[in-house]
């Protein structure tokens, strides 16, 4: 869903990086198992309903194969990180129907993990189907959500930069996790899942690319993205 507009979007990312910073977000760790969750239990599926008939078209283009066309996906598991939300990326390498994406689990569930340290970073390159199969089960990084990712956002783009995103993956990677006070510059900040995809799909040039302050609230930021496309995501 878009929340109306260029200043609505300022307001609501402005908002979210001052939530970040007061309840100290743990920033993309994934909540309890459905094993975990108490006897009796009913769990829910998302519904797969078509949100608009402009998302509906612009879903069709990204399956596409047009020449020249770029384009680009979040994809949201809004009960990540204590239900402030947690977020993964794809991109479409130029012009053709493969795509790569991945995301930054944090498995460890640690607000600070050192450069070099294991923050779940992976990636994968497929079809568009098989890129939106994988990231409804977790195919490559298992998470302990009740439910992988059930939500993306896609949007075609008229500008790529298939390289540089490829080099962003290796540095988000290597960077390290983060949110809160840096202990090696003393500066509250952030770089966790939603910087990690925001860097990336910035680093391809995507058209209509909010950006996302250090600290945002991903749930919040991602309601942000006006004129992309919105859908639910069920295991496949």
């Amino acid at each position: 869903m878009n929340i109306g507009g260029r200043r609505a979007a300022v307001r609501w990312t402005a908002a979210a990086a001052v939530i970040g910073a007061l309840v100290g977000v743990t920033g993309c760790q994934q909540t309890p198992t459905r094993a975990e969750a108490k006897a009796g239990r009913t769990i829910t599926e998302a519904s797969t309903a078509e949100s608009t008939e402009e998302s509906t078209e612009q879903i069709t283009g990204m399956a596409g194969a047009a020449r020249g066309q770029g384009g680009a996906c979040v994809f949201v598991k809004p009960d990540g990180a204590q239900k402030f939300g947690h977020v993964g990326w794809g991109f479409r390498i130029t012009g053709t129907d493969r795509w790569v994406y991945g995301a930054i689990e944090n498995p460890s569930g640690k607000l600070y993990t050192p450069p070099g340290g294991d923050i779940g970073a992976w990636q994968a390159e497929g079809t568009y189907a098989r890129m939106l199969s994988e990231m409804s089960r977790d195919a490559h990084y298992p998470g302990r959500s009740e439910h992988p990712y059930s939500r993306y956002r896609c949007t075609s783009s008229s500008t790529s930069d298939v390289p540089a995103a490829r080099a962003m993956i290796r540095t988000v990677a290597e960077r390290g996790f983060l949110v809160g006070v840096d202990p090696r510059t003393g500066k509250l900040t952030s770089r966790d899942c939603l910087d990690a995809t925001s860097d990336v799909l910035k680093a391809y040039r995507t058209r209509r690319l909010v950006p996302a302050p250090k600290l945002a609230v991903p749930n919040v930021w991602v309601e942000s993205l006006v004129g992309w496309s919105d859908k639910s995501l069920t295991p496949r």
